[in-house]
């Protein structure tokens, strides 16, 4: 928690929260949203100059990312591309990051899992109210059976699982690390184990890997080309920019790829895209929501008066992750915005980093 309070001091003196929670639904996407093909890399783009951007403020955007140590940056206009930026060195530090090159999503991921969570109750092979110990068998925690019984997959999409989280380890999945604090629904904690689980609750629903439901139901509708990388307890998705781009797009069109439905249920989208529970408003199904009154930050239990991207508009969601992996989604103005990299300099935490990248956006995109 310690890590957040100089981050907290500047929200009180910037006074980020909004004057209210009621965000406004955003107007039907477009249907004139540009796919670039599923089975090549071709992508049609527009300039920003055709789009009345300020090219200025836009260089001051490119330069700030470079220094904050970012490898790409893409801006999606309609689906097509109109900024595509690569720094630096890939992972291994040996070659230059290109389109080509795959990164880590870490946390980001994390909402492609809540888009996989609905394709497969969409399939009939969960319910998100069942009891996780339909899937995962008696004692996947260490809790009480009463209590461990309280626990849905909704309570794993929303973060609202009541396991502790003083325990040393919050990416240990083993019972002995999943401890009863307080009934489920009824605490809000960013806790990736329980998060993490979720992947062997699907498949252990669908029978297959996770890799392999991930491919049948979202990569090849797509042409995304990622993977999910076992790392410690942790398993995160690998991809180009471009492909984050692809989820983006995905996600702006609510689950269809150009006129293919990905994920029908839209009651279901909806729900993931907008506030879950009602103790952190600015959490979906493992989705982060900009526009609301208050936020609970990882690592924090309390809300501040905050909310995720001042300075863009209040439909903006976004699937986060660790360093300052971002993929940006705004309806209204059917924009998709992409961030890879390392982690800021030691000045910025990553939150920082996004409120900062998106007032120069807004400096450069008009959002009217």
């Amino acid at each position: 928690m310690m890590r957040y309070l100089p981050f907290l001091v500047l929200l009180v003196l910037l006074g980020c929260s909004k004057s209210s929670d009621d965000t406004p639904e955003p107007d039907p996407v477009s249907s004139d949203l540009y796919f670039p093909p599923v089975t090549s890399d071709s992508w049609e783009s527009l300039t920003p100059a055709s789009l009345g951007w300020n090219e200025t403020a836009l260089n001051e955007l490119y330069s700030y990312l470079e220094e904050q140590n970012s490898r790409a940056l893409i801006i999606l206009k309609d689906g097509k591309m109109v900024v595509e930026k690569y720094w630096g060195k890939n992972l291994l530090g040996n070659a230059d990051f290109t389109a080509a090159t795959p990164w880590y999503w870490a946390s980001a991921g994390k909402t492609l899992t809540a888009f996989l969570t609905g394709i497969a109750q969409e399939e009939g092979l969960l319910d998100i109210a069942d009891q996780t110990s339909e899937y995962l068998g008696e004692g996947w925690t260490s809790a009480p059976k009463a209590k461990e019984d309280l626990i849905t997959i909704r309570h794993q999409l929303t973060m609202t699982t009541g396991l502790d989280y003083d325990v040393d380890d919050l990416d240990c999945t083993d019972p002995s690390c999943l401890q009863y604090k307080a009934d489920a629904g009824t605490q809000w904690f960013y806790h990736n184990a329980a998060y993490t689980l979720i992947e062997q609750v699907i498949s252990n629903a669908s029978g297959e890997t996770y890799n392999d439901f991930t491919h049948e139901k979202v990569e090849q509708p797509t042409g995304m080309k990622g993977t999910w990388i076992q790392t410690g307890e942790n398993n995160v998705y690998y991809s180009t920019a471009r492909d984050a781009a692809r989820f983006g797009l995905l996600l702006l069109n609510k689950g269809t790829w150009d006129k293919a439905a990905v994920l029908s249920d839209q009651d279901y989208f909806t729900a993931m895209t907008n506030t879950s529970q009602n103790i952190n408003l600015s959490y979906g199904y493992l989705t982060w929501l900009n526009g609301k009154e208050s936020v609970i930050l990882p690592g924090l239990t309390i809300p501040v008066n905050y909310t995720i991207a001042p300075a863009a508009p209040d439909d903006l969601y976004a699937a986060m992750g660790k360093n300052g992996q971002f993929i940006d989604v705004i309806p209204s103005v059917n924009l998709v915005v992409v961030r890879m990299g390392e982690a800021p300099n030691d000045a910025l935490l990553p939150l920082q980093l996004h409120l900062s990248m998106w007032e120069k956006i807004a400096a450069a995109i008009p959002f009217e």
